[in-house]
């Protein structure tokens, strides 16, 4: 009885590392993220410019500015995560970028 009670306490305490940390460490607040990536053409579904981000997460920006349209281009951003839009590329996390810029 003694390890089952033990057991259950180590449980709870890894359910609330895991529950409080981040994605990579990375911060995520009311579904907002800062990340950086590559912007890459898809060429699925007739095409698409979407960002690979450093952390290997495929993102689909619906609002990405024709001036970020360049494959390879490296980019920092901070984007709204949308769970409640569907997409017909099934590519990525769909986000909409609050704010973007080109990395040197």
């Amino acid at each position: 009885m003694l390890y089952l009670m033990k057991l259950l306490i180590c449980l709870v305490i890894l359910t609330c590392f895991v529950g409080c940390s981040s994605m990579n460490g990375e911060d995520i607040r009311d579904g907002i993220i800062s990340r950086t990536g590559t912007i890459m053409f898809i060429n699925l579904e007739g095409g698409f410019f979407g960002i690979i981000g450093d952390d290997g997460t495929n993102y689909d920006p619906i609002n990405l500015s024709e001036d970020f349209h360049v494959d390879d281009l490296r980019v920092q951003f901070e984007a709204e995560i949308l769970d409640d839009v569907a997409s017909i590329r099934m590519w990525g996390i769909q986000i909409k970028i609050i704010e973007i810029k080109k990395l040197e």
